[in-house]
């Protein structure tokens, strides 16, 4: 195991080799190379706003990017975010020494509210540029509003919910009118609803939170400065627009639910954060004298929204009697707090300050800090100055506190795009779940991280973990390339090893059934896994080695089945004397080389269920690759068995029609053998053309004859034309059947009258039947009494054969009478011809003088010329010319011999002193010899009319023009 180890260890580091980085990128323990190509950009970033107010800023709000702000005694600043550069200033028009005290603005921008010192309050629509006095609030210094996000719109608030600094909570409402800017009265209604107190009276409403759960339930939230109040009730549907008094109402005669701190601000403020793209706020921070309390906001609960509630106490430089927090915000994981000449931002994962950011004295005490919660920024202003700060990937770290808290979902989920933390967490989990001895779940997450794989695998092998080393070793084996070939090879045969290990320990204890089976199912399920396929059937040897050094012959099996090893697998099945199941897969799988392999054994054992499978197979099997085993089967068998091979052999046969010459050699001799009834048929039906017999008939002939089936040796000399061998093997069985052998050869008498004098000569000497013999005379016509007579013996009496001697004379007088008739015929012909001869000698053809050559247009006369019967004339080099082409090869160079010879004998003789004798008696010759050639020439040209013969017939599918004179002759016509 070891060793193994080593080497994946070797072929993962030759693998995943780094090249060597620069000064700047360092290669941490996890594997990952991390380089810092800038600095990182800090999560809070503050921006100083290009503004120079011409008065101190009393007051600033900001809200779905609209900001309002309150510069000295009088004036009021709005500004559009999307339009900065077109700020709209409105005046207040007090004439007295009032002061702005706060302001409010609601969630959509649209509504202003303006709290005085002089215990008043304005209003201002973003659509107008007049403020309005609200005279039914008059006499209130209001500290907080709860706006109505759910029926306001931009020219009403719909019902809102005001605190003021005696405790009392209003209900109120604010609409423009349509008919003017505003009527005689902007505030539609306000009614007190109810009055906070705390154990000394009534304190001042900080804050007011109006939010909706589900079916239809409404929770308000309202602190003091120690106290944060809920009210939970529901508004009964249609009536949303009358108010929440039914809400207070339910608390009218007892306290509602709340939560109470000892130490006191002399204030407190709440924050809420809301996630993009979400209506409701999700957690919560709550300001107080202890610290800040902070919780998520959980809607399904029915009497307290606020859930998970814990009090992170202040940074120990904060102390509330010398330097107290001003304000707070929260964002998605950090809350921040503002002091007089700082920001300090707390994660609310582990309460640590994450971020710390002073101002200079320059700009004066901090006055406030406000959060826009559509845009998730942040502002900070001074009596001077005004800073915003951007938010960026605020969640980068969280990762780490997650883990830290051992949190490893959520860790993992906030670094899923970052492989390097990933790996971190992986491995922090799987630590954490190995020290906790959850041994399985720490293998799943070491194999998921970078860490040293050998390290990790004596891990598990130190704590006696197996289980959890199989799947460590799965996991990791499920995350390897396809090019890591070398790893793959190594886990896979690791992992055979340790599964054999497993189920042998499991396979010997009885209690452990249920694990084992499932241990087993799981293994199967890695050895048919198509990942592994590849590399398994490559190393299959390797794991063959393993299964039987384990003697896990049924996993043998069954790997050797995923192989597509069948061989094996019917070799084992043999080896077991299980030679169904070998059949079964061989059947199953249609294999033809299995087939051929295996058969001579499984024949032995289940013949007839072996021929049912070749059956089955039909023309996919070589017949003639199964013949040995049905020899060796055949040699040592029963008849009842040879059967199973002539039904194999006979459907090849009738069947597949096979023409393979050893197969209906096996079979003839199979029926020679134990089916001499079957021989003969099957001889007949193969029929007696030589050509179209398949066996082979020397063969056939010396079988037949070694088991002495002498009608069949008789059938196959009639096949081989060896019908005088025939008839002497058919006379030894049956006369009739010779008699059917003498009629075959009926282009050859001769041969027939031999064969027939046979059958006579063994009727009358050997069975001694003149009747008989008389018989054959009639049977066939070339036999006449006289070729039989010499084989009777001297003592027949001429009484048993005098009609046939009678018979005979009448033939013979027919015979002569015939010949005479023939020769009267054949003198009388002879006459005819020579008649026709004196008439051929004397016809002839008359020429005018002004007929012309046929081939050349020439007067006819001038040279010597051919006259035809159908009356077209040439001349002779004309003729000759055309006919010489169209003659075969041989003609041609007989043709041209005969013109040399000509030529020759009409040269005259150089010798002038020869004898005058001699020299007639040479030209005579030579006279006849000429004679003679040209009558030779005249054969071959003149044979027939050049335009009305044959040759003219035979030359209808040549070209006009010769195809190697085309270009020639074309070139001529241009």
């Amino acid at each position: 195991m070891a060793s193994i180890l080593d080497e994946y260890e070797d072929s993962l580091h030759r693998s995943a080799s780094v090249p060597q980085a620069r000064a700047s990128v360092g290669i941490p323990h996890s594997g990952y190379v991390s380089a810092r190509l800038e600095k990182e950009t800090p999560i809070f970033n503050k921006q100083r706003i290009d503004f120079a107010p011409p008065e101190k800023i009393n007051s600033l709000v900001v809200s779905s990017n609209q900001l309002c702000m309150s510069l000295g005694k009088d004036t009021l600043l709005r500004i559009d975010l999307g339009k900065p550069d077109e700020p709209n200033q409105v005046e207040l028009g007090r004439k007295d020494e009032a002061k702005v005290y706060k302001m409010f603005l609601d969630h959509t921008g649209s509504h202003l509210l303006i709290a005085l010192n002089t215990n008043e309050c304005l209003y201002l629509n973003r659509s107008v540029q007049k403020v309005r006095a609200l005279s039914r609030w008059k006499g209130h210094l209001i500290e907080s509003v709860g706006w109505n996000k759910f029926l306001g719109s931009e020219t009403n608030t719909g019902p809102i919910l005001v605190g003021t600094s005696q405790g009392q909570i209003y209900e109120a409402e604010i609409s423009v009118s349509e008919g003017s800017l505003f009527s005689t009265n902007p505030d539609q209604y306000f009614r007190q609803v109810y009055t906070l107190e705390e154990e000394s009276g009534p304190a001042p409403v900080c804050c007011l939170e109006i939010e909706r759960g589900i079916e239809g339930k409404f929770f308000i939230i309202a602190t003091t400065r120690k106290r944060l109040f809920q009210f939970v009730g529901k508004v009964p549907e249609g009536t949303e627009q009358q108010g929440f008094s039914s809400i207070f109402a339910v608390h009218a005669d007892h306290l509602p639910s709340f939560r109470e701190f000892p130490a006191n601000l002399g204030f407190s403020e709440i924050a809420f954060y809301t996630p993009k793209l979400r209506s409701s706020p999700r957690s919560f921070a709550w300001m107080m004298g202890n610290g800040v309390l902070y919780g998520t906001l959980d809607y399904s609960r029915p009497d307290s929204i606020l859930s998970d509630e814990r009090v992170w106490v202040y940074p120990p430089d904060i102390d509330i009697t010398v330097n107290k927090p001003i304000s707070i915000v929260l964002t998605q994981f950090h809350f921040l707090l503002l002091l007089s000449d700082r920001v300090k931002a707390v994660c609310t994962l582990n309460g640590q300050v994450v971020f710390q950011d002073l101002f200079l004295e320059k700009f004066g005490s901090l006055t406030r800090m406000i959060k826009d919660p559509t845009v998730q920024q942040i502002w900070i202003y001074t009596e001077k100055v005004v800073f915003r700060y951007h938010v960026q990937r605020e969640s980068r770290d969280v990762w780490k506190m997650y883990m830290n808290m051992n949190k490893f979902d959520l860790a993992k989920e906030y670094c899923k795009d970052r492989p390097e933390c990933l790996d971190i967490v992986l491995a922090k989990e799987a630590e954490h779940c190995f020290q906790n001895k959850r041994y399985l779940d720490s293998a799943k997450c070491y194999a998921l991280t970078q860490n040293y794989f050998e390290e990790i695998a004596l891990k598990f092998i130190e704590a006696k973990q197996e289980e959890a080393l199989m799947e460590f070793l799965i996991k990791k084996l499920s995350n390897l390339k396809p090019s890591e070939k070398t790893q793959t090879t190594l886990l896979t045969t690791w992992l055979t090893e340790l599964y054999l290990n497993w189920l042998g320990v499991l396979q010997g204890d009885p209690s452990q059934r249920n694990l084992y089976l499932d241990t087993r199912e799981k293994f199967r399920t890695f050895l048919s896994s198509p990942k592994n396929k590849d590399c398994l059937f490559n190393n299959r040897a390797s794991i063959y080695e393993l299964l039987a050094s384990h003697g896990d012959t049924e996993h043998m099996v069954y790997f050797a089945v995923i192989m597509q090893d069948y061989e094996r697998v019917v070799a084992h099945h043999c080896q077991h004397d299980e030679y169904d199941e070998a059949l079964n897969v061989l059947s199953r799988h249609r294999d033809e080389k299995l087939f051929y392999k295996f058969s001579p054994v499984l024949i032995q054992h289940i013949p007839k269920k072996v021929v049912d499978a070749w059956i089955s197979m039909g023309s996919r099997l070589d017949a003639r690759n199964l013949i040995p085993a049905l020899v060796n089967y055949s040699q040592s068998a029963s008849t009842q068995q040879i059967n199973e091979a002539i039904r194999y052999m006979e459907f090849c046969v009738y069947q597949l029609e096979e023409t393979q010459q050893a197969i209906h050699n096996y079979l003839l001799s199979l029926y020679a053998l134990c089916r001499p009834d079957s021989l003969l048929s099957y001889l007949e039906q193969a029929g007696t053309n030589p050509n179209r017999i398949h066996y082979d008939l020397k063969y056939a002939l010396r079988l037949c004859a070694e088991h002495g089936h002498h009608r069949a040796c008789v059938h196959i000399y009639k096949v081989m034309e060896l019908y005088e061998e025939a008839v002497d093997l058919a006379l030894q069985v049956d006369v009739d059947l010779a008699k059917s052998c003498a009629d075959l050869p009926e282009d050859d008498e001769e041969l027939r009258k031999k064969l027939w004098l046979k059958i006579a000569r063994h009727v009358v000497q050997e069975e001694k039947d003149v009747k008989k013999a008389m018989a054959c005379l009639s049977s066939c016509a070339l036999l006449k009494i006289e070729d039989v007579l010499p084989f009777f013996p001297d003592f027949v009496t001429i009484d048993h054969f005098k009609e046939a001697i009678c018979n005979s004379l009448e033939d013979y007088n027919k015979h002569i009478e015939e010949l005479k008739r023939e020769m009267e015929e054949a003198t009388q012909s002879a006459k005819r011809i020579r008649e026709d001869i004196q008439e051929m000698r004397n016809k002839y053809g008359s020429v005018e003088p002004q007929e012309k050559c046929a081939v050349c247009d020439f007067p006819l006369l001038n040279r010597p010329f051919y006259l035809f019967l159908c009356g077209h004339m040439f001349h002779y080099d004309c003729l000759l010319q055309a006919v010489f082409p169209n003659l075969p090869a041989y003609k041609q160079a007989k043709l041209e011999d005969l013109q040399k010879k000509l030529a020759a004998t009409s040269q005259p003789s150089k010798s002038h002193h020869r004898p005058k004798d001699a020299d007639t008696i040479s030209l005579g010759k030579g006279q006849q010899s000429r004679e003679q050639i040209k009558a030779d020439i005249d054969d071959i040209v003149a044979a027939e009319c050049v335009y009305c013969g044959e040759l003219m017939i035979r030359s209808i599918d040549k070209p006009f023009i010769d195809p190697q004179k085309y270009e020639e002759e074309m070139q001529s016509w241009l």
